[in-house]
């Protein structure tokens, strides 16, 4: 987990070009998503934080967005994650 106050944007892009960075997630809500996400984009910097897998956001205590993950927050919804 990479908290973005600890990134600069020059180094978030390289990151995210390098598929060193593949989620992004907000701090205070618990949650993950995709770097396209509307939901995501709206969130404030200092909650910001980036994972480089899908398990690491798991393993960090995060659900999936239900808005960009609709499949994935529907199964840990329903307790199959």
């Amino acid at each position: 987990m990479i908290s973005h106050s600890m990134l600069t944007d020059r180094l978030l892009w390289h990151k995210i070009r390098h598929r060193e960075i593949i989620l992004g997630g907000n701090a205070k809500l618990k949650i993950y998503g995709t770097l396209h996400c509307a939901s995501g984009k709206r969130m404030k910097r200092e909650n910001r934080v980036f994972f480089r897998s899908e398990e690491d956001a798991i393993t960090h205590g995060y659900r999936p967005c239900a808005h960009c993950m609709r499949h994935t927050y529907q199964k840990w919804k329903n307790g199959l994650i």
